[in-house]
């Protein structure tokens, strides 16, 4: 396994993140990893689940937001994010063009991704995975923030628990049967940061998405 650190540039106005590849010795493909509105790339969720990824053959390239990156509270702007996401997926696809391309993203990280993959389609990308798609706030159950997705053109895979305080189970099985590209796995007893008890949730990330993009990677 070997860990590359970088600076990414995202643009002249927006500046440049700080961002990591983590690629095993022999990569089946490539992941974008974008973290949630909480904490970084370097929060201890990111880089554990993109340590343990490398070890099934999934590289990843984690990066921050710059609301992450220059410590605001406040995460960035849609089209910041945005921004960023696409730099990227450009980072990620010019540095390893022959490894299928994926994109992924903790909570916000994963509605942004989603967000710009709908509005551009990028044919180079083969999937999304949401590792807990944050559909509404806490507290106040609504499906607005998934008419985006309908949009995708990619496949998506959505990592969700069942207790997640931001995506209501039938809410989120609701949207997710609405979207033909779209495949759900419940995390059960699991909440919006994958706690669920004694159950190792990262183990059944991992497993989940190492065998979703296989498929795809081999298709």
């Amino acid at each position: 396994m070997d860990t590359r650190s970088l600076t990414l540039k995202v643009s002249s106005t927006i500046g440049t993140v700080s961002a990591e590849y983590v690629i095993p010795e022999a990569p089946k493909c490539v992941m974008t990893l974008a973290h949630g509105a909480g904490a970084g790339m370097d929060h201890a969720f990111m880089v554990t689940l993109g340590s343990l990824l490398a070890e099934v053959g999934v590289a990843t390239l984690r990066f921050n937001f710059p609301f992450s990156e220059h410590k605001k509270g406040r995460p960035d702007t849609p089209a910041v994010a945005h921004e960023t996401i696409a730099a990227a997926i450009d980072h990620a696809n010019g540095s390893y063009p022959s490894l299928p391309l994926f994109a992924s993203g903790k909570s916000f990280g994963g509605r942004m991704t989603s967000q710009y993959l709908a509005a551009h389609f990028r044919p180079e990308v083969k999937g999304i995975v949401f590792y807990g798609f944050p559909l509404h706030p806490s507290g106040k159950p609504s499906t607005e923030r998934a008419v985006h997705l309908h949009e995708v053109k990619a496949k998506m895979l959505f990592l969700q628990g069942t207790r997640d305080e931001l995506a209501s189970w039938d809410l989120i099985q609701e949207v997710c049967a609405s979207l033909p590209k779209a495949t759900l796995v419940r995390i059960e007893g699991a909440n919006h940061m994958f706690k669920a008890g004694k159950t190792d949730v990262m183990a059944l990330l991992v497993k989940e998405t190492r065998d979703w993009v296989g498929k795809l990677a081999d298709a």
